[in-house]
């Protein structure tokens, strides 16, 4: 019953005669209608409704997405490339090395350092003599190249005190495993 207005209205709207639904009050009017133009009318009525294609949902992906918005999904399992594709050493050098000429400059500025040290310095960067601004403030702590001493972050007795906290630190997390695994055997 009403396959050649089905075949029609599909035909018209474009798509297959499964998506083609008729308006069960109306099936006088659609019965009736026998051209083209006749199912135009009603389709345009919304006596004949075409239901949307249903396709692959979004929802998933937009999650995922999002995940990696936030910086998720980066761990070792995610990975394809080698860390020297996935950022390149290039790049990785670039900005390496213009932390510390920055930092350099800073230095010399704001005068902690005078210029041969800066340009010693700054041709040690160069070469890659150093690994970080930490390193060269290590560096220069430890040949004694800072005018004023309050400038470098990191003096003599900060280094003794940070290696002191590492070390207690790691006492306590090894005493807090070893009391872990006593109450585990009593278990």
């Amino acid at each position: 019953m009403l396959k050649l207005q089905k075949k029609l209205a599909a035909s018209v709207a474009g798509c297959s005669p499964k998506r083609i639904v008729f308006d069960p009050s109306k099936l006088e009017d659609i019965k009736e209608a026998i051209t083209k133009t006749d199912i135009r009318l009603l389709l345009g009525d919304g006596t004949i409704k075409v239901i949307p294609k249903r396709g692959v949902s979004r929802v998933r992906a937009n999650k995922i997405q999002l995940q990696k918005r936030h910086g998720l999904r980066r761990g070792a399992g995610s990975r394809k490339g080698k860390a020297g594709a996935r950022t390149p050493g290039k790049e990785t050098w670039v900005a390496k090395i213009r932390a510390q000429r920055g930092f350099l400059q800073q230095l010399f500025q704001s005068s902690i350092i005078t210029h041969d040290v800066y340009r010693d310095l700054y041709k040690r960067a160069g070469g890659g003599f150093f690994r970080s601004i930490n390193h060269i403030k290590i560096f220069m702590n430890e040949h004694s190249l800072v005018l004023k001493k309050k400038a470098v972050a990191i003096s003599a007795d900060e280094q003794a005190a940070q290696s002191k906290k590492a070390k207690t630190d790691a006492r306590e997390t090894k005493e807090k495993g070893k009391e872990k695994n006593k109450a585990q055997n009593k278990e």
